[in-house]
Protein backbone atom coordinates (compact mmCIF):
# COMPACT_ATOMS: atom_id res chain seq x y z
CA UNK A 1 0.00 0.00 0.00
CA UNK A 2 1.42 3.38 -1.01
CA UNK A 3 1.88 5.85 1.85
CA UNK A 4 0.93 9.40 0.86
CA UNK A 5 2.38 12.67 2.12
CA UNK A 6 -1.02 13.50 3.60
CA UNK A 7 -0.99 10.29 5.66
CA UNK A 8 2.52 11.05 6.96
CA UNK A 9 1.45 14.59 7.83
CA UNK A 10 -1.44 13.14 9.85
CA UNK A 11 1.01 10.89 11.73
CA UNK A 12 3.19 13.89 12.59
CA UNK A 13 0.16 15.88 13.79
CA UNK A 14 -0.84 12.90 15.96
CA UNK A 15 2.63 12.81 17.53
CA UNK A 16 3.47 9.45 15.95
CA UNK A 17 7.00 10.56 15.14
CA UNK A 18 8.69 7.18 14.83
CA UNK A 19 5.95 5.84 12.55
CA UNK A 20 6.20 8.99 10.43
CA UNK A 21 9.97 8.62 10.20
CA UNK A 22 9.69 5.03 9.02
CA UNK A 23 7.02 6.00 6.49
CA UNK A 24 9.23 8.84 5.17
CA UNK A 25 12.18 6.48 4.78
CA UNK A 26 10.05 4.01 2.85
CA UNK A 27 8.33 6.64 0.70
CA UNK A 28 11.46 8.58 -0.23
CA UNK A 29 13.31 5.38 -0.93
CA UNK A 30 10.66 4.51 -3.51
CA UNK A 31 9.97 7.94 -4.97
CA UNK A 32 13.30 9.72 -4.62
CA UNK A 33 13.44 13.40 -3.67
CA UNK A 34 9.82 14.48 -3.52
CA UNK A 35 9.31 18.09 -2.36
CA UNK A 36 6.33 17.33 -0.13
CA UNK A 37 8.20 14.49 1.56
CA UNK A 38 11.36 16.57 1.99
CA UNK A 39 9.34 19.29 3.70
CA UNK A 40 7.71 16.75 6.03
CA UNK A 41 11.11 15.26 6.87
CA UNK A 42 12.47 18.69 7.74
CA UNK A 43 9.41 19.50 9.84
CA UNK A 44 9.64 16.17 11.68
CA UNK A 45 13.33 16.80 12.39
CA UNK A 46 12.42 20.23 13.77
CA UNK A 47 9.87 18.69 16.14
CA UNK A 48 12.42 16.14 17.36
CA UNK A 49 15.03 18.89 17.96
CA UNK A 50 17.34 17.89 15.09
CA UNK A 51 17.84 21.46 13.91
CA UNK A 52 20.95 20.99 11.76
CA UNK A 53 19.39 18.00 9.98
CA UNK A 54 16.12 19.88 9.52
CA UNK A 55 17.92 22.84 7.95
CA UNK A 56 19.75 20.46 5.59
CA UNK A 57 16.42 18.91 4.56
CA UNK A 58 14.86 22.32 3.88
CA UNK A 59 17.89 23.43 1.86
CA UNK A 60 17.65 20.26 -0.21
CA UNK A 61 13.99 21.08 -0.75
CA UNK A 62 14.88 24.62 -1.88
CA UNK A 63 17.38 23.23 -4.37
CA UNK A 64 14.45 21.45 -6.01
CA UNK A 65 11.86 24.18 -5.49
CA UNK A 66 13.52 27.59 -4.80
CA UNK A 67 10.11 29.28 -4.40
CA UNK A 68 8.77 26.91 -1.73
CA UNK A 69 7.27 29.51 0.63
CA UNK A 70 6.96 27.52 3.84
CA UNK A 71 10.26 25.74 3.30
CA UNK A 72 12.05 29.07 2.81
CA UNK A 73 10.58 30.51 6.01
CA UNK A 74 11.35 27.44 8.12
CA UNK A 75 14.91 27.31 6.76
CA UNK A 76 15.35 31.00 7.65
CA UNK A 77 13.98 30.39 11.14
CA UNK A 78 16.39 27.50 11.74
CA UNK A 79 19.39 29.43 10.40
CA UNK A 80 18.39 32.23 12.79
CA UNK A 81 18.14 29.84 15.74
CA UNK A 82 21.49 28.27 14.87
CA UNK A 83 23.18 31.68 14.80
CA UNK A 84 23.91 31.76 11.06
CA UNK A 85 22.79 35.36 10.66
CA UNK A 86 24.02 35.82 7.09
CA UNK A 87 22.13 32.75 5.90
CA UNK A 88 19.05 33.75 7.93
CA UNK A 89 19.01 37.26 6.46
CA UNK A 90 19.32 35.90 2.92
CA UNK A 91 16.40 33.52 3.43
CA UNK A 92 14.23 36.07 5.26
CA UNK A 93 14.87 38.53 2.41
CA UNK A 94 13.74 35.84 -0.01
CA UNK A 95 10.55 35.46 2.05
CA UNK A 96 10.06 39.25 2.04
CA UNK A 97 10.19 39.28 -1.77
CA UNK A 98 7.41 36.71 -2.00
CA UNK A 99 3.77 37.57 -2.40
CA UNK A 100 2.06 37.64 1.02
CA UNK A 101 5.36 37.36 2.89
CA UNK A 102 5.01 35.69 6.32
CA UNK A 103 4.63 38.36 9.02
CA UNK A 104 7.08 36.63 11.35
CA UNK A 105 9.67 36.57 8.58
CA UNK A 106 9.38 40.34 8.19
CA UNK A 107 9.62 40.95 11.94
CA UNK A 108 12.58 38.62 12.42
CA UNK A 109 14.33 40.23 9.46
CA UNK A 110 13.73 43.66 10.99
CA UNK A 111 15.37 42.51 14.23
CA UNK A 112 18.43 41.22 12.38
CA UNK A 113 18.65 44.46 10.40
CA UNK A 114 18.40 46.53 13.59
CA UNK A 115 21.18 44.56 15.25
CA UNK A 116 23.43 45.33 12.27
CA UNK A 117 22.60 49.01 12.35
CA UNK A 118 20.49 48.85 9.18
CA UNK A 119 17.74 50.93 10.76
CA UNK A 120 16.18 52.11 7.49
CA UNK A 121 15.80 48.52 6.30
CA UNK A 122 14.36 47.44 9.66
CA UNK A 123 11.86 50.30 9.52
CA UNK A 124 10.86 49.33 5.98
CA UNK A 125 10.07 45.74 7.09
CA UNK A 126 7.94 46.83 10.02
CA UNK A 127 6.07 49.50 8.09
CA UNK A 128 5.19 46.89 5.47
CA UNK A 129 3.72 44.66 8.18
CA UNK A 130 1.70 47.57 9.60
CA UNK A 131 0.53 48.55 6.12
CA UNK A 132 -1.27 45.21 5.90
CA UNK A 133 -2.01 44.75 9.62
CA UNK A 134 -2.34 48.26 11.15
CA UNK A 135 -3.12 46.88 14.63
CA UNK A 136 -0.21 44.41 14.80
CA UNK A 137 1.03 45.11 18.33
CA UNK A 138 4.50 43.55 18.11
CA UNK A 139 5.32 45.24 14.82
CA UNK A 140 4.27 48.61 16.19
CA UNK A 141 6.36 48.17 19.36
CA UNK A 142 9.38 47.11 17.33
CA UNK A 143 8.96 50.07 15.00
CA UNK A 144 8.92 52.48 17.97
CA UNK A 145 12.09 50.83 19.29
CA UNK A 146 13.85 51.08 15.92
CA UNK A 147 12.86 54.72 15.48
CA UNK A 148 14.14 55.55 18.96
CA UNK A 149 17.50 54.02 18.01
CA UNK A 150 18.07 56.91 15.60
CA UNK A 151 18.48 59.25 18.56
CA UNK A 152 20.88 57.05 20.50
CA UNK A 153 24.33 58.61 20.29
CA UNK A 154 27.45 56.83 21.47
CA UNK A 155 29.72 59.39 23.17
CA UNK A 156 33.15 58.17 22.14
CA UNK A 157 35.03 61.02 23.80
CA UNK A 158 33.39 60.26 27.17
CA UNK A 159 34.23 56.59 26.77
CA UNK A 160 37.88 57.39 26.03
CA UNK A 161 38.02 59.74 29.01
CA UNK A 162 36.57 57.05 31.26
CA UNK A 163 39.10 54.48 30.05
CA UNK A 164 41.97 56.95 30.53
CA UNK A 165 40.84 57.76 34.06
CA UNK A 166 40.53 54.06 34.91
CA UNK A 167 44.07 53.45 33.67
CA UNK A 168 45.39 56.27 35.90
CA UNK A 169 43.56 54.98 38.98
CA UNK A 170 45.02 51.50 38.37
CA UNK A 171 48.58 52.86 38.44
CA UNK A 172 50.63 51.17 41.18
CA UNK A 173 51.81 53.50 43.97
CA UNK A 174 55.28 51.98 43.55
CA UNK A 175 55.46 53.85 40.23
CA UNK A 176 55.59 57.21 42.06
CA UNK A 177 58.65 58.83 43.64
CA UNK A 178 58.10 58.14 47.33
CA UNK A 179 60.43 57.42 50.22
CA UNK A 180 61.08 53.87 51.40
CA UNK A 181 59.14 54.57 54.63
CA UNK A 182 56.08 55.81 52.72
CA UNK A 183 56.18 52.87 50.32
CA UNK A 184 56.45 50.36 53.18
CA UNK A 185 53.56 51.91 55.07
CA UNK A 186 51.30 51.95 52.02
CA UNK A 187 52.17 48.33 51.24
CA UNK A 188 51.42 47.23 54.83
CA UNK A 189 48.10 49.11 54.68
CA UNK A 190 47.31 47.17 51.47
CA UNK A 191 47.19 50.37 49.41
CA UNK A 192 48.37 49.12 46.03
CA UNK A 193 47.08 51.62 43.46
CA UNK A 194 46.45 55.32 43.09
CA UNK A 195 42.73 54.55 43.27
CA UNK A 196 43.23 52.85 46.66
CA UNK A 197 45.17 55.88 47.90
CA UNK A 198 42.44 58.33 46.87
CA UNK A 199 39.96 56.33 48.95
CA UNK A 200 42.09 56.85 52.06
CA UNK A 201 41.86 59.87 54.38
CA UNK A 202 44.65 61.78 56.16
CA UNK A 203 43.38 60.48 59.49
CA UNK A 204 43.61 56.86 58.33
CA UNK A 205 47.20 57.31 57.18
CA UNK A 206 48.28 59.07 60.38
CA UNK A 207 46.63 56.43 62.55
CA UNK A 208 48.97 53.79 61.12
CA UNK A 209 52.09 52.84 63.09
CA UNK A 210 55.29 54.60 61.95
CA UNK A 211 53.42 56.85 59.53
CA UNK A 212 54.13 60.50 60.34
CA UNK A 213 53.64 64.03 59.09
CA UNK A 214 56.71 63.82 56.83
CA UNK A 215 55.31 60.84 54.88
CA UNK A 216 51.85 62.44 54.80
CA UNK A 217 53.19 65.69 53.36
CA UNK A 218 55.22 63.75 50.81
CA UNK A 219 52.12 61.91 49.56
CA UNK A 220 49.99 65.05 49.56
CA UNK A 221 52.60 66.89 47.50
CA UNK A 222 52.75 64.02 45.00
CA UNK A 223 48.94 64.04 44.65
CA UNK A 224 48.79 67.84 44.37
CA UNK A 225 51.04 67.68 41.30
CA UNK A 226 48.31 65.58 39.67
CA UNK A 227 45.44 67.79 40.91
CA UNK A 228 44.35 65.02 43.26
CA UNK A 229 43.82 64.79 47.01
CA UNK A 230 43.37 62.20 49.72
CA UNK A 231 39.80 61.04 50.29
CA UNK A 232 38.41 62.30 46.98
CA UNK A 233 37.77 58.74 45.82
CA UNK A 234 35.36 58.07 48.65
CA UNK A 235 31.72 57.78 47.61
CA UNK A 236 29.20 59.77 49.66
CA UNK A 237 27.05 57.52 51.80
CA UNK A 238 23.36 58.13 51.32
CA UNK A 239 20.83 57.04 53.88
CA UNK A 240 18.64 54.29 52.47
CA UNK A 241 15.02 55.19 51.78
CA UNK A 242 12.89 52.61 53.53
CA UNK A 243 9.40 51.83 52.26
CA UNK A 244 6.57 52.78 54.58
CA UNK A 245 4.77 49.53 53.88
CA UNK A 246 5.89 46.22 52.47
CA UNK A 247 3.35 44.22 50.52
CA UNK A 248 3.63 40.45 50.88
CA UNK A 249 3.82 38.48 47.63
CA UNK A 250 0.43 37.43 46.34
CA UNK A 251 -0.44 34.08 44.85
CA UNK A 252 -0.96 35.86 41.54
CA UNK A 253 2.55 37.38 41.50
CA UNK A 254 4.12 34.09 42.58
CA UNK A 255 2.33 32.33 39.74
CA UNK A 256 3.71 34.93 37.34
CA UNK A 257 7.26 34.33 38.55
CA UNK A 258 6.93 30.64 37.75
CA UNK A 259 5.56 31.25 34.25
CA UNK A 260 7.85 29.65 31.60
CA UNK A 261 9.42 32.21 29.25
CA UNK A 262 8.60 29.81 26.40
CA UNK A 263 4.97 30.90 26.81
CA UNK A 264 5.79 34.58 26.24
CA UNK A 265 5.23 36.27 22.91
CA UNK A 266 8.89 36.74 21.95
CA UNK A 267 10.91 36.86 18.75
CA UNK A 268 13.40 34.18 17.79
CA UNK A 269 16.32 36.42 18.75
CA UNK A 270 14.96 37.10 22.23
CA UNK A 271 14.23 33.40 22.81
CA UNK A 272 17.79 32.51 21.76
CA UNK A 273 19.22 35.03 24.20
CA UNK A 274 17.20 33.69 27.14
CA UNK A 275 18.08 30.12 26.16
CA UNK A 276 21.81 30.93 26.07
CA UNK A 277 21.54 32.52 29.52
CA UNK A 278 19.69 29.50 30.93
CA UNK A 279 16.61 31.59 31.76
CA UNK A 280 13.51 29.39 31.97
CA UNK A 281 10.96 31.34 34.04
CA UNK A 282 9.81 34.94 34.50
CA UNK A 283 11.32 34.92 37.99
CA UNK A 284 14.73 33.97 36.59
CA UNK A 285 14.36 36.66 33.92
CA UNK A 286 13.51 39.35 36.49
CA UNK A 287 16.66 38.37 38.42
CA UNK A 288 18.82 39.39 35.44
CA UNK A 289 20.02 42.91 34.63
CA UNK A 290 19.73 44.80 31.35
CA UNK A 291 23.54 44.75 31.10
CA UNK A 292 23.60 40.93 31.22
CA UNK A 293 21.20 40.68 28.29
CA UNK A 294 22.93 43.39 26.28
CA UNK A 295 26.23 41.54 26.74
CA UNK A 296 24.78 38.51 24.97
CA UNK A 297 25.99 38.04 21.39
CA UNK A 298 23.73 39.60 18.73
CA UNK A 299 21.29 40.97 21.32
CA UNK A 300 20.08 44.50 20.51
CA UNK A 301 17.84 47.29 21.76
CA UNK A 302 14.79 45.93 19.95
CA UNK A 303 14.99 42.58 21.74
CA UNK A 304 15.62 44.34 25.06
CA UNK A 305 12.54 46.53 24.63
CA UNK A 306 10.47 43.49 23.70
CA UNK A 307 11.47 41.57 26.85
CA UNK A 308 10.96 44.62 29.09
CA UNK A 309 7.39 44.92 27.78
CA UNK A 310 6.72 41.28 28.56
CA UNK A 311 8.03 41.71 32.12
CA UNK A 312 5.92 44.84 32.61
CA UNK A 313 2.80 42.91 31.65
CA UNK A 314 3.34 40.85 34.83
CA UNK A 315 4.35 43.81 37.01
CA UNK A 316 8.03 42.83 36.87
CA UNK A 317 11.26 44.52 35.79
CA UNK A 318 14.95 43.70 35.42
CA UNK A 319 17.30 43.63 38.40
CA UNK A 320 18.86 47.07 38.93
Amino acid sequence: MKITAEAIADQIKAGQFEEARQALDAAQGAEGDDCALLFLRGYLQELTHERESALASYEKLLDLDPEHREGTFRAALLADLLGDDDRAIGLYEKCAAMESAPVNAMINLAILYEERGRLDDAEWCLKNVLLKYPNHRRARHFLESVQSSYTMVYDESSQREHEHRSAILDTAVTDFELSVRSRNCLRQMNIRTLGDLLKTTEAELLSYKNFGETSLNEIKAMLKQKNLSLGQGLQPVEAPVLPTTVKPPTSESMTGLNKPVSELELSVRSRKCLQSLGVNTLGELAARSEAELMATKNFGQTSLAEIKRQLAMYGLSFRA
